[in-house]
């Protein structure tokens, strides 16, 4: 008689746009996520060996890989994750840019000669190894990239886990940086359960460092798992940005923003500006011009190059989105979709400092509308929460806009405007928000450790 082995577990894929079923994805156990960071353990100290350019070259190859696939890529994520194609497209175009940035780090990751008597001393970059990386569902490709890129120019190998709801992207990414020529088992990409794959980042002996985005409740658990084991984590966490318009601001131009600001990627963003905080005696006319740049959002099939928001990523998540809306004093909303799908319409809440939608992060494209009294009460009211990752401000005052950028707690603020990411400049959050910074000219710095060798001259 022949025993039939049990098949391995999977994990069914949903489109967001129809709640239709479309794949099956393996969930890893722990015996495959040990075989990954092992096989990952031995590829790092070759891919470390190599002379700077070649890993140079090397990332150069994977974002042409990355190039060459943008269109597949998007398709993916949109299915996927319910992403716009334009935005999709956009954020496969940014893999491959993040890619090409740090493949300049390789041969920029200088030490320092200090001076010393008796000798020469001397600093290094060394790569901690093995890196973990648990990446959120809600930017599936370019939170990932953010990760990978720099520690790859490190010197270090990646076991990256994509999240169980949109691992497509991450997925292909890595048969990308096969198929570019990076070594077999540098870059892995394990799909599966959080409290599995991820756990399991986190207790590894050889696992030396930890980069995990998502949520603050479960960033505090991995930095303290990450802490037994005297394990660097950089942690990228929830947000309630504040979008702070004063009187002097332009109001047309800062109402047109507005949406876009927190609607995009239907306000599934830790750096939506979740809380519009006007100047009272601004607020009545802002509200006028607000209304139509709302109601003028598409909503839509992602599939459509003219769509700006798709759905939601589960119906589970609507329910939760849908939850912030009891007892809320809805001033206005947008359309959506009705039927099959994960539809949701862009809503605007008058609130209170203290309400719940003033204070929580939704995830969704809901956004409360408070006023302020003067520049005390808007800083006041724009660090009034847990939170501190972005912000924006309105205003055609200088001082004003230093004197608040400067007070307000976040990491990462704009100024009559709403940028917030650009792979060159550094990114994360204060409070709540996280630990330690991503992207910018020294990322690649922070996935080593500066180690310090002292050369005796003088004879002793």
């Amino acid at each position: 008689m022949t025993l039939r082995q049990a098949p391995a577990p999977t994990f069914t894929l949903i489109d967001p746009s129809t709640g239709a079923a479309f794949r099956d994805v393996p969930r890893a156990t722990v015996e495959e996520v040990d075989a990954a960071v092992a096989t990952a353990l031995v590829a790092q100290r070759s891919w470390a060996a190599l002379p700077p350019l070649a890993r140079a070259d090397a990332l150069r190859a994977f974002a042409r890989a990355v190039e060459g696939a943008v269109e597949e890529l998007a398709q993916l994520e949109v299915r996927n994750s319910g992403h716009p194609i334009g935005s999709a497209r956009w954020e496969a175009a940014h893999v491959a840019q993040v890619l090409n940035f740090y493949a300049g780090a390789p041969e920029r990751l200088s030490g320092q000669q200090i001076p010393v008597a008796g000798g020469l001393d001397v600093t290094f970059h060394e790569p901690y190894g093995v890196v973990g990386i648990i990446v959120p569902w809600n930017f599936p490709m370019t939170i990932a990239s953010w990760g990978f890129a720099p520690a790859l120019a490190a010197g270090n190998a990646v076991v990256l886990k994509p999240a169980e709801l949109t691992p497509l992207t991450a997925v292909r990414l890595g048969e990308l940086a096969l198929e570019a020529g990076l070594p077999a088992g540098l870059f892995t990409v394990v799909t599966g359960q959080g409290s599995v794959v991820g756990e399991r980042f986190v207790t590894h002996p050889d696992v030396r460092k930890v980069v995990f985005t998502g949520s603050t409740s479960v960033g505090v658990d991995v930095a303290a798992g990450c802490a037994r084991g005297l394990k660097p984590v950089t942690l990228e966490l929830g947000g309630k940005s504040a979008n702070i318009v004063f009187a002097d601001a332009d109001l047309g131009k800062a109402a047109a923003a507005a949406p876009g600001a927190v609607f995009d990627n239907a306000g599934q963003d830790c750096c939506a500006r979740s809380r519009i905080l006007v100047e009272r005696s601004v607020y009545d006319r802002f509200l006028e011009l607000l209304e139509p740049a709302v109601t003028g959002w598409r909503v839509g099939d992602p599939r459509n190059d003219d769509t700006d928001m798709g759905p939601l990523i589960s119906a589970s998540h609507r329910s939760t989105v849908e939850g912030f809306l009891d007892g809320a004093s809805v001033a206005f909303r947008g359309s959506a979709p009705e039927g099959d799908g994960f539809w949701f319409a862009p809503t605007v809440v008058l609130a209170q400092p203290g309400d719940r939608i003033a204070q929580e992060e939704v995830f969704g494209p809901i956004v409360a509308v408070l006023p302020f009294d003067d520049e005390a009460d808007a800083i006041r009211l724009a660090n009034d929460t847990i939170y501190g990752l972005a912000g924006s401000l309105w205003t055609e005052n200088l001082g004003r806009a230093m004197r608040v950028s400067r007070a307000v707690r976040s990491g990462v603020l704009s100024v009559n405007s709403h940028s917030s990411v650009r792979y060159w400049t550094p990114f994360g959050g204060m409070k709540a928000s996280g630990l330690g910074r991503e992207l910018g000219p020294d990322a690649a710095e922070h996935f080593t450790e500066t180690k310090n060798v002292f050369f005796a001259t003088d004879p002793s």
